[in-house]
């Protein structure tokens, strides 16, 4: 089993665990602690901080220290985090739920970030969108079938195992990772650690790929994060529909990010980067138009259609644009510029969620599409009118 093999088996297990704690989160703080709507958007902030306030210093560590070290220490916070979490719901302790389910965050987001600064040492160039589509399907595959399932199995007497669970799966990955070999480290770097991050942030905002594909992305997660808060007061008030429609449709959602990751593992080298680099978010507009488009009381399974367009452009998107940062940023620098692009990203999310309530709140549900189809035409902007619609081929960068 060679490095990308062992990453991306790894990649299961962490993904899986996160993905549980996604959904479960919000159900065990409601059937466990019988938390009020407050508590739980405070233990749901309390996951998504780990991105904000983790990717920066895991970037750093990333670039200073031996990667292998680096992902063993991953998988090892993850499952100190999510044994503490299911510890915390067997002894009903729910500040150490939040805590812990902080720590366990801070894992996922360091074994991503080494995970994306190993591979391009380990393949060449024609085969790094293979790679980076081999690592991203573990993401897909635990989005599409994790929800399902902590969907229909978790009640008031399983709640208090799925943690466990969880842990088992971040015990896996840490089990994998114990077998990585020594892999090529970064320069030894003595730099100012306030000075290595801003000139993360500083070649990102000047170099003419790496700036257009972050804003593509903050304006694409903008309009995601508005689009989660606005589909159920649509499918209930607008469509009339059961509230099942939307986790249908999230699954719907991973399904596609399973086949786009997929495609692009097999043909990412017959298309060229800046078709796929265009069509994330060219059909992500389409999707959104389409749902703009189904009448009130409207078939169900056109919703269903358009989170799997939703979901499958955008895919194949993450893959390609990983792999131009990969070829375009200084091996030394590569965890700090994917820890900025990811800040930014996580950082926009709130802001989405809390625009898309206010609008439909003030207005209607329909209205908070719209200024999703906004947000993501922006995205299409930043693509579009950019360099990156001239990227051929990988190997002329």
């Amino acid at each position: 089993m060679n490095v990308i093999d062992r990453l991306t088996l790894a990649a299961y297990g962490m993904h899986i665990a996160d993905q549980v704690a996604l959904v479960a989160v919000p159900l065990v703080a409601a059937l466990v602690f019988q938390a009020s709507p407050e508590t739980i958007g405070t233990l749901v902030a309390c996951q998504a901080m780990a991105h904000l306030l983790g990717s920066i210093p895991a970037g750093v560590i990333v670039d200073r220290l031996q990667p292998r070290s680096v992902a063993i220490a991953a998988t090892a916070i993850s499952l100190i985090g999510f044994s503490g979490v299911a510890l915390s719901v067997t002894l009903a302790k729910l500040p150490l739920f939040a805590i812990t389910v902080l720590l366990s965050g801070c894992g996922i987001v360091l074994f991503v970030l080494v995970a994306l600064s190993i591979i391009p040492t380990m393949v060449k160039v024609e085969g790094l969108a293979p790679a980076n589509a081999r690592i991203e399907i573990p993401r897909a595959v635990a989005s599409f079938a994790v929800p399902l399932a902590v969907g229909i199995f978790v009640s008031g007497e399983t709640a208090r195992i799925v943690f466990w669970i969880a842990s088992l799966c971040a015990l896996g990955a840490l089990c994998v990772t114990l077998k990585l070999p020594h892999l090529p480290a970064p320069p030894r770097n003595r730099e100012n650690l306030f000075k290595m991050i801003l000139e993360g942030g500083a070649l990102v905002a000047r170099h003419h790929l790496l700036r257009p594909i972050a804003a593509c992305a903050i304006f694409w997660n903008l309009a995601f994060a508005a689009l989660l808060v606005t589909m159920v007061p649509l499918i209930l008030d607008y469509y009339r529909a059961d509230p099942g429609v939307f986790g249908i449709a999230l699954s719907a959602f991973g399904g596609a990010a399973i086949a786009g990751s997929w495609l692009s593992s097999r043909f990412s080298h017959r298309v060229s980067p800046n078709i796929i680099l265009l069509f994330g978010p060219g059909s992500s507009c389409l999707a959104i138009l389409a749902l703009l488009a189904i009448p009130a009381k409207g078939p169900v399974e056109a919703i269903y259609a358009c989170f799997f367009l939703l979901g499958f452009g955008p895919a194949m998107w993450l893959i390609a644009q990983n792999s131009i940062r990969q070829l375009v940023t200084p091996p030394q620098m590569l965890g700090r510029v994917n820890a900025v692009i990811q800040t930014a990203i996580y950082g926009v999310r709130p802001l989405g969620a809390l625009l898309g309530g206010g609008i439909v709140g003030a207005m209607s549900p329909r209205a908070g599409i719209t200024f999703v189809a906004l947000a993501f035409g922006c995205s299409l902007g930043a693509a579009l009118f950019s360099q990156l619609r001239a990227v051929r081929s990988y190997a002329e960068l």
